[in-house]
């Protein structure tokens, strides 16, 4: 017969460091599963916003719609996990959103046409974003750092959309995200996260 102390024993989650193959999974799967799920449904979105003047449908389409779409696509690969520290599953976000970031990188260099050294930040910025929403799986908020990250997301591409004058809103809420990014990460501790029953 088996007792209820086998029972605990074999229930019990052990935390594991995530090796060089399972960060380069998270990395990869910010290229290879988020950035289609994001074209997908700005895509779908897109349909949306156009049937508004251009202005506003630019306001719909870049401020509105892909803070929303973005910050999801990047955290989802997050919900794979299993025995994972609060540190593990943040840097886990942060490689998703680096590896997001890279992909939009190139497209905007290669198939936009935008200035090389103006679209680096954008690159450590879906990192850091990430990673806030990634804290917030950790911490069992995600609905609360999502919100957050979505709305950093937003003001930066709104004051972008507005044009070069904001460019030192843009900067500022740039700065503030890596920020935040970093207390955040200065918050997580090697626990392991509970799952709930």
């Amino acid at each position: 017969m088996i007792t209820m102390d086998e029972i605990k024993e074999s229930t019990i989650i052990h935390a594991h460091k995530p090796d060089i193959f399972e960060l380069l999974f998270f990395f990869f799967s910010g290229v290879i599963i988020s950035i289609p799920v994001t074209i997908f449904f700005e895509e779908f979105g897109d349909q949306f916003c156009f049937l508004l003047p251009s202005f506003p449908a630019q306001l719909c389409s870049v401020a509105l719609l892909a803070p929303f779409i973005e910050e999801f696509s990047k955290a989802y690969p997050l919900f794979y996990r299993h025995g994972e520290t609060q540190r593990s599953i943040f840097s886990l976000g942060l490689l998703t959103g680096f590896g997001f970031g890279i992909t939009e990188f190139f497209l905007y260099i290669f198939v936009y046409n935008a200035p090389f050294l103006i679209r680096i930040p954008g690159v450590l910025f879906h990192a850091a974003s990430a990673s806030i929403v990634a804290y917030g799986i950790a911490t069992k908020k995600p609905l609360i750092f999502y919100l957050v990250a979505v709305f950093l997301h937003f003001s930066y591409n709104f004051f972008t959309v507005l044009g070069n004058v904001w460019y030192i809103i843009d900067t500022f809420i740039l700065i503030l995200t890596y920020l935040l990014s970093f207390g955040l990460y200065m918050r997580t501790t090697e626990k392991i996260i509970e799952y709930s029953k």
